[in-house]
């Protein structure tokens, strides 16, 4: 049964030693999260356990130690200074595997889930909306559920649909969802996507995600034919080639004529794209990055970034050293599974260098006793580098890694020996370092 009331009565679901489940992305539930922070005094020990969120995180503030503890599945802007100061956990896990995590047999089984969703239509269904991804176990599994019904929620296909029954309390909103404003890429984002799009044939799957460097690579995609789309993920990028009919999926083997993903991060338009459309399909992260279906397509592309590349191809994706970025996410589950489909091509993309803010550097000593790495010049620094730097997550192993793109060119990795490697990647590397980063392949071996 469905009690309708507001969000301070609805948070008294939650119990000292309970775990909560937040929805995550533009579906963050914020009302919820404020109420339960009010409630911050009378409980103990209360876990929450998310993906990325949007807007703040009062429960990783100090003062709540003891109260509440955070355990991030993927560490976003809000939660980044937490989690490297200790006041949040991270648990590197793929995406794929989250969801049986929330099983009451799994290691993360969930007491409460706070969650958003579309008001019920003429059934009773209610719709997850914009993120689906593992928030479709933690509904499934939670012995309570928690929503904030609001009708700017965009109701969804595919797996996306709770019936009212199943929402234990419910809480009305009208609140806009959040949004990420979409930038136009520079010149050097599109020159790194149209080294991309070169790697990209007709009737291509796609897999890509948020950022100036997937809409370059869109943007250089105009005038492919019948392209189709799989992905964690998807932002407004999409929307202009499905306009011009470039993507249609009518080749795809899976799901014929879908646009597939798991969540979507945007502009109202894109919400407004997505709400009620039967041609997009939201299913949980389990299918959308299971390896047995990417592997399917016949001609997947994947389209993931790095923060660093080493000489070898060991790829971090998740960490600056040993602090706290993101995390593992689906890099990983689609980088396998592009790489087992007939045609695939996983794709390592990122600009060859990143600007270094003043005083971040690593300190002289370290950089003197680790003959690996590059000073930063004029405070920019390569990313294609002889080591990862000291503390740094490998997110993609280098066996996995098949092709890396920057904007001065694309490296093919896959069958190749490391020598080969590290040539191949420090001619992809900007000219100012490419010297040091040959200097530094033979100091380490492998160049000889």
């Amino acid at each position: 049964m469905t009690t309708w009331c507001d969000a301070a009565t609805a948070v008294r679901a939650v119990s000292s030693g309970d775990r909560v489940f937040i929805h995550g992305a533009c579906m963050t539930p914020t009302p919820l999260i404020n109420a339960l922070v009010a409630r911050g005094l009378e409980l103990q020990d209360v876990e929450l356990t998310h993906l990325h969120t949007y807007g703040p995180a009062p429960y990783t503030d100090e003062k709540w130690r003891g109260h509440f503890s955070t355990r991030a599945l993927f560490v976003g802007e809000n939660l980044r200074q937490a989690a490297n100061n200790g006041r949040a956990s991270y648990t590197p896990v793929f995406l794929s595997d989250i969801p049986a995590l929330f099983e009451p047999t799994g290691s993360l089984p969930i007491d409460v889930a706070f969650v958003q969703v579309s008001p019920p239509d003429m059934h009773g269904y209610c719709s997850l909306g914009a993120s689906v991804d593992v928030a479709r176990a933690a509904v499934d599994f939670a012995r309570q559920v928690v929503a904030l019904v609001n009708p700017q929620v965009p109701r969804t296909h595919g797996n996306s649909f709770v019936h009212i029954s199943k929402i234990n309390y419910a809480v009305k909103c009208d609140e806009p969802l959040y949004e990420v404003a979409r930038r136009q890429p520079d010149e050097i984002q599109m020159q790194v996507g149209r080294y991309v799009a070169s790697l990209i044939e007709d009737g291509a799957t796609l897999q890509l995600g948020i950022g100036a460097i997937p809409d370059a690579v869109l943007q250089a995609l105009s005038d492919r034919r019948a392209l189709g789309v799989h992905t964690e993920m998807f932002s407004d990028g999409i929307l202009d080639l499905v306009e011009q009919g470039v993507i249609t999926g009518e080749n795809k083997i899976m799901d014929r004529g879908k646009i597939v993903a798991s969540f979507v991060v945007g502009s109202r338009r894109l919400l407004d794209f997505i709400a009620d459309n039967p041609t997009v399909e939201m299913r949980p992260s389990d299918y959308t990055n299971s390896t047995a279906n990417i592997r399917q397509f016949e001609h997947m592309v994947t389209i993931n970034s790095a923060i660093q590349v080493d000489l070898t191809g060991q790829v971090c994706a998740e960490s600056i050293g040993t602090r706290f970025y993101s995390g593992v996410g689906g890099q990983m589950d689609f980088m396998r599974g592009a790489a087992l489909s007939r045609r695939g091509r996983p794709i390592i993309a990122l600009p060859a260098t990143a600007r270094v803010p003043r005083g971040d550097e690593l300190t002289a000593a370290v950089l003197d006793t680790l003959p690996g790495l590059l000073k930063p010049v004029n405070n920019v620094a390569s990313r294609i580098v002889p080591i990862l730097t000291p503390g740094a997550a490998v997110t993609t192993s280098r066996a996995h890694v098949h092709y890396v793109a920057t904007e001065y060119g694309v490296a093919v990795l896959h069958g190749r020996d490391l020598a080969e490697r590290a040539r191949s990647l420090i001619a992809i590397a900007a000219p100012q370092f490419r010297e040091e980063l040959e200097r530094a392949a033979y100091n380490l071996h492998l160049l000889a």
